[in-house]
């Protein structure tokens, strides 16, 4: 785990780097600053008389990926806003989720220099529908606001540019909600069976970064470390998203999409339904369809 950890933050320095890179824009005052990313990505396999086997099959992917400022003298509102949704149908498991995704974060910052705020931020994650255990669905294991995370925390923000900051708070609250009374008598996502909530004070560590890396590409990556001040400390939980859009023309475009977790409090679902430890989460999808850059 330590290794991963140094491995994230080595990669979130260089994205700091990075998107500084030839970037001096600063904020103007009273101007709303819109950036982001939406599309849709289509797949589609149809077979007849295929003698190497398979089976026909269909998937789509929505997704957006935004953020809004606004600078009005010394104060700073920032806000950001990642929805995803996709789904994939064979004629064998027939429909399942592939992707599924709700991430809005927003922040208050006072500064006097324009770089380095005092800030305030709040964040909401969680999805829009029921998931399983595929091939299983005779139970959801997660639904919406089951889980759900929120952090609220006071900390410093570096913002040298539109493009990129870094944000840490010793003083951060990681909030857990599961909303749901069978998961919630299960004691999913950490919490203690029977209870709907689960609440932890410790250290969080967030940075972002949107960048045109070449003509046509762009990239935005964000990540996110929380460590509780209890017998846990230590064990940093991560959220890692990262997000690139190439626009093949006026039309089409290709994206690839990833994200890294790691909770300590999550346990692993094994597919024959046993719970065993936590474990690092991965997921990557690369698609080719529409989208358009704001």
């Amino acid at each position: 785990m330590r290794h991963l950890l140094a491995g994230l933050l080595l990669i979130t320095c260089s994205l700091g780097v990075f998107a500084q890179d030839k970037e001096k824009d600063k904020l103007e005052d009273g101007k709303w600053y819109l950036k982001g990313v939406t599309g849709l990505n289509i797949s589609q396999t149809a077979l007849s008389n295929w003698s190497a086997g398979g089976e026909n099959s269909v998937a789509g992917t929505a997704y957006l990926n935004g953020a809004l400022q606004r600078k009005s003298g010394n104060w700073l509102w920032s806000n950001s806003l990642a929805l995803e949704y996709g789904l994939t149908n064979t004629k064998t498991l027939g429909t399942q989720k592939t992707s599924d995704k709700i991430e809005f974060s927003t922040q208050l910052g006072y500064s006097t220099n324009n770089i380095w705020y005092y800030t305030i931020m709040g964040d909401l994650k969680t999805q829009f529908y029921k998931g399983y255990n595929y091939p299983d669905k005779s139970q959801y294991i997660s639904k919406f606001f089951a889980p759900a995370y929120s952090n609220i925390s006071v900390g410093m923000e570096y913002r040298p540019n539109t493009n990129f900051s870094a944000y840490f708070s010793p003083l951060a609250g990681k909030l857990t909600f599961v909303m749901d009374d069978y998961l919630s008598d299960a004691g999913m996502f950490g919490v203690d069976k029977g209870d709907k909530f689960r609440a932890e004070l410790g250290t969080y560590l967030k940075a972002r970064a949107e960048k045109d890396i070449m003509e046509n590409v762009k990239l935005i990556s964000t990540i996110d470390f929380f460590t509780a001040y209890d017998k846990s400390f230590g064990n940093v939980d991560i959220n890692w998203d990262l997000l690139i859009s190439m626009k093949i023309n006026k039309f089409l475009s290709a994206s690839i999409n990833t994200t890294l977790k790691y909770d300590d409090d999550v346990k692993n679902v094994k597919k024959d339904g046993t719970i065993e430890g936590p474990k690092v989460q991965f997921k990557e999808m690369i698609g080719i369809g529409v989208s358009y850059n704001f």
